[in-house]
């Protein structure tokens, strides 16, 4: 018999394929057990028979074989799982999860893993098993030495192996080759390696371990995905958990976007966090619930650490550091600051919005980006703050107070640098010309600079056009992304009363729920300022190139308590008002000289400045694509 590396089990056919992988290869990091996946080639080594080896029984009936047993940490307690667990209700079975139902018995998520992704809803023609062991025994079954290159949507991802011995690192790598070879559309996926290596811990042979992550990969639930399979969809994923970081971390967020030169690109790792970052206890623990879940637990679990990494960061903050590598050694470590039970606990008490609502951000993050250039096939670029800190220019705000508010703004807008639609002190202090300049852009960026010497302003999701819908009325429009804050004396953002109150509305029910619809034709006519018609710049909605890029927390999608919860901006001949119920977040008369401000329902805001102001200047921002 010839052998080289270390053999496996038995292929179809009686023969069977080993990798020589015993030690670390070139680009492994021995201490992690984490390699970086390329193209380079990986030789298989094909032998007539396999050696013995024995399979820890006692500790997971049914799995092993992949394992070091000497690397496997221990069940804190004993396994305590329902007989009947498969047939609970999906919320009950949810809270098992959640509680760490089966975290105590290796055998139990042995057993439980393949039947739970059976129950995903998948594509009618999907590989299986037996797919697999067809696929495999023609790649890898043949007595020869063959070279076989890992798939290119793996190149630059993390492979962390965990626990997996070196048969397993090498089933790992033939599972990723066939998952190559049997989805040719997928072109980029960070997530499948780790999803891969830890099913494969938990499997009774490489067969069922494909069959499932296939499962996972051809999802076809709606808006519960498991896998981005293109660069486009993972980028849109980030970009995505950056809004949600905005809205729910925000002291976290303000702490990054003070550090780092690229927000964007910190939280463009957010998954890294967690595969490969997390401990393999922890990381196990969220593919409990993630097979149960899908997506939206990700970003729970990332967003959850977010907050945890600001509790631990010193007093005197981030100044100097690399974030990214901050977060890194953070998450490596995550046992010193929190158990995996809090961590959870603290997840799952983050009131996220519906996997409707997420799924509606996700897309127009992805039209952002396909607006960019960016495409299904292209590899990873690296996207740079969009405020040039250099060139930028305002007199109501300095280029840092300017980063500050980009990075409040959602993610698909933030790509696009600002443009200066309307000024004061360029375009006169007229209502009408406020209007003229500002109609064909949404979103866009008021700011107010008082006669005090305060900032403040609004974030204004809807075009200003949306106004003559109402007729001779003066109607509120927009969405729940608007938002107002302060810049000076102190910086503070204050959004939609129901981000931070979601209990106060239901989602509305599916069947009452419209698709977003096309944007509206432009009413405006050739009055309109030269700025607005040049290619060179971004006009949303544009109905000639794209649909709205704001669909994101429609009040459609909700049953609202009362109607003061969605003032968001109006608009008429005799001013501008922004934020309503029980008072005006900001209101401005037709000369834009005089203003007021107070408390309203909308924002759940305090008075931006002094209330009754006079404005010295009047600034208006849009993108610039």
């Amino acid at each position: 018999m010839l052998q080289v590396g270390l053999s496996l089990p038995r292929c179809p056919g009686g023969a069977a394929a080993a990798f020589p992988m015993a030690e670390p290869a070139a680009g492994e990091d021995a201490a992690t057990g984490r390699e970086v996946l390329g193209s380079s080639p990986v030789t298989i080594v094909v032998t007539s028979e396999a050696d013995t080896w024995d399979i820890d029984t006692s500790s997971c009936l049914g799995c092993g074989q992949f394992v070091d047993w000497d690397k496997m940490p221990e069940p804190q307690q004993p396994a305590q799982i329902p007989r009947d667990v498969l047939s609970r209700p999906p919320k009950e079975l949810k809270r098992l999860a959640r509680e760490g139902c089966w975290a105590g018995s290796h055998a139990g998520r042995a057993r439980l893993y393949p039947r739970l992704i059976r129950q995903v809803s998948c594509r009618l023609v999907t590989p299986d098993a037996l797919v697999y062991r067809d696929v495999a025994g023609r790649l890898f079954g043949k007595p020869s030495v063959s070279s076989h290159p890992l798939p290119e949507f793996l190149e630059g991802c993390p492979m962390p192996t965990y626990c997996l011995s070196p048969h397993g690192v090498t089933a790992l790598k033939k599972i990723l080759i066939c998952v190559g070879a049997l989805f040719p559309d997928i072109t980029h996926s960070p997530l499948l390696p780790a999803l891969a290596a830890l099913l494969l811990h938990y499997s009774e042979d490489e067969a069922q371990c494909f069959e499932s992550v296939a499962r996972l990969i051809a999802s076809n639930a709606p808006h519960a995905g498991y896998v981005d399979q293109s660069f486009l969809a993972h980028q849109a994923s980030c970009m995505t958990f950056g809004d949600l970081a905005n809205k729910h971390c925000p002291a976290a967020h303000k702490l990054i976007a003070g550090a780092a030169e690229n927000v964007l690109e910190v939280y463009s790792e957010w998954l890294s966090w967690l595969f490969p970052g997390l401990p393999f206890g922890y990381a196990v623990r969220v593919l409990d619930v993630f097979l149960l879940e899908g997506q939206k637990v990700l970003y729970r679990i990332a967003l959850a650490l977010l907050k945890q990494f600001r509790l631990s960061v010193s007093p005197a903050g981030l100044q100097g550091s690399d974030v990214k590598a901050e977060l890194q050694a953070f998450v490596r470590n995550i046992a010193e600051h929190v158990s995996v039970d809090k961590l959870l606990e603290r997840a799952f008490g983050i009131r996220l919005f519906s996997r409707k609502e997420i799924w509606l951000l996700q897309m127009a993050n992805r039209k952002a980006l396909v607006e960019r250039g960016i495409t299904v096939v292209q590899r990873r670029p690296s996207f740079h703050l969009a405020v040039d800190m250099q060139n930028f220019s305002s007199s109501t705000v300095t280029a840092q107070e300017m980063r500050l508010v980009w990075s409040w703004i959602p993610e698909r807008f933030s790509l696009f640098p600002p443009l200066l639609l309307f000024s004061t002190s360029e375009d006169g202090c007229s209502l009408q010309r406020f209007y003229t300049c500002c109609e064909g852009y949404e979103p866009t960026v008021l700011l107010i600079k008082t006669t005090e010497g305060e900032v403040c302003g609004a974030f204004l999701s809807s075009d200003w056009s949306e106004r003559k819908k109402s007729g001779a009325t003066s109607g509120f429009f927009g969405t729940g992304e608007c938002f107002v804050f302060t810049v000076r004396p102190e910086a503070e953002r204050y959004e939609w009363v129901l981000i931070k109150k979601p209990e106060l509305a239901k989602a509305v029910p599916r069947s009452r729920q419209r698709s977003p619809s096309p944007a509206p034709e432009s009413r405006l006519g050739s009055s309109r300022d030269s700025r607005s018609s040049s290619p060179n710049h971004l006009a949303v909605p544009s109905p000639q190139r794209r649909g709205r890029l704001s669909p994101f927390l429609a009040i459609r999608h909700f049953l609202l308590p009362s109607k003061t919860a969605s003032m968001f901006m109006c608009g008429s001949r005799d001013g501008i008002v922004i934020g309503g119920g029980g008072g005006q977040a900001l209101s401005l008369d037709a000369s834009l000289l005089w203003g007021h401000t107070e408390h309203c329902e909308t924002f759940d805001n305090p008075p931006l400045c002094r209330e009754n102001f006079q404005v010295q200047l009047l600034e208006v921002w849009g993108f610039q694509s």
